[in-house]
């Protein structure tokens, strides 16, 4: 079995087409399909023309358009945040912040089910690394304990984990921590979805952004491409100088840099967009929970199904390509070694593509409860 996936190719905003059929595709990352958005593409097409593809230098040395501040500004504003600093993708920000703070602490706390990019960075920080039960703020605390006193600790987290759209409770992070302790929340999944007007998950939890470094990318909820460290003055200026990923890397090609300018102005004034994926998410997991189907509470437009084998794997897998939906099946660093479903909910899908998927994920829960591995028994005789 070959590890790459089969190609898609993207059709409209919420379809794909796979071997040559069109399907309904409930999968991804891109949660408002900005990254079909007429106006982000004109943008994409104008900043190609205006500016070319691309500075073909390190922003320390000749590469630094003004382009660049620009978005960095955006980002500020859309955030509140001191400073932003852009790096060429979501996955790089962690690993440039840790790059920059690397020997300022003593202790790392990492959350166990954390992002490989966080896992990666904190082996950047140079200092011994203690893994803390996910979501866990008790287990937080007992891990500062084991520190022992005077101990410079930062915590990494994911803002709102990828997996099942749950959220670090970050407020009660900052209670366990010691008061000097710092943060460090990879917000890629959280950013421009989570909080009133989708600043992520610190909006979210309703914390300051005193000691907490925020990261984001631009390839998400945005729909373009990039990533940007929102942090304080301090923190940019120690990237510059101390981060060889940052220092030695072509920036984001300038045509998307531009595109991400036109994605910010429109989840700037996107409080619609938040409500319409909000409503889709609740509409789905209400009829998913009146035939009994058990779902975590969580705030993000993602659905995710654990099969309890293959057999059931295959089960859910042809359902959903005979009802015309691709199957969201996927295997991911962090989650169950076997697979899982995760569906994600946009604000663009349609109620008809969202009843649709209801109906299938009704019938395969109804048969599961019934004793479903009975009837495909039969059907395969």
């Amino acid at each position: 079995m070959t590890l790459e996936p089969e190609p898609l190719q993207q059709i409209g905003r919420t379809w794909v087409r796979c071997r040559n059929r069109r399907l309904s595709y409930f999968s991804g990352c891109d949660y408002f399909r900005l990254a079909s958005h007429p106006r982000v593409l004109a943008a994409l097409r104008a900043g190609a023309t205006k500016y070319g593809l691309n500075v073909a230098a390190s922003r320390l040395t000749t590469g630094n358009h003004l382009l660049y501040r620009r978005l960095e500004r955006s980002l500020v504003e859309f955030f509140d945040a001191p400073e932003a600093l852009l790096v060429s993708s979501g996955y790089v920000t962690n690993l440039v912040v840790a790059q920059a703070l690397a020997g300022e602490f003593s202790h790392a706390l990492l959350d166990e089910d954390s992002h490989p990019s966080l896992v990666d960075a904190a082996r950047f920080l140079d200092c011994p690394v203690l893994r803390f039960k996910h979501r866990d703020p008790e287990d937080v605390e007992c891990s500062v304990r084991r520190c022992g006193p005077g101990a410079r600790v930062i915590l990494l987290t994911d803002g709102m984990f990828a997996r099942d759209g749950s959220v670090a409770p970050l407020a009660d992070y900052l209670g366990a921590l010691p008061k000097d302790a710092w943060m460090l929340v990879d917000d890629a999944h959280g950013a421009g979805v989570l909080g009133r007007t989708g600043k992520g998950s610190l909006e979210f939890a309703g914390v300051a952004r005193r000691r907490i470094i925020q990261t984001v990318t631009l390839s998400k909820a945005f729909g373009a491409f990039g990533g940007a460290v929102l942090g304080n003055l301090r923190l940019r200026r120690r990237i510059l100088q101390r981060s060889r990923l940052f220092i030695g890397s072509t920036p984001l090609p300038l045509p998307l840099a531009n595109a991400a300018l036109e994605s910010i102005r429109i989840l700037d004034t996107g409080r619609h967009l938040r409500a319409r994926l909000a409503a889709n998410t609740n509409h789905v997991r209400k009829k998913l929970r009146d035939v009994g189907l058990r779902l975590e509470e969580t705030p993000g437009p993602i659905i995710t199904l654990y099969p309890a084998g293959p057999s059931e794997i295959s089960h859910l897998h042809l359902r959903l390509l005979q009802a015309g939906i691709y199957p969201p099946f996927i295997r991911y660093p962090g989650g169950p070694t076997s697979g899982f479903f995760r569906i994600v909910i946009s604000s663009e899908h349609t109620r008809a593509q969202l009843e649709t998927l209801v109906k299938i994920l009704q019938a395969h829960a109804t048969a599961r409860q019934s004793g479903w591995k009975r009837d495909a028994g039969k059907r395969r005789k």
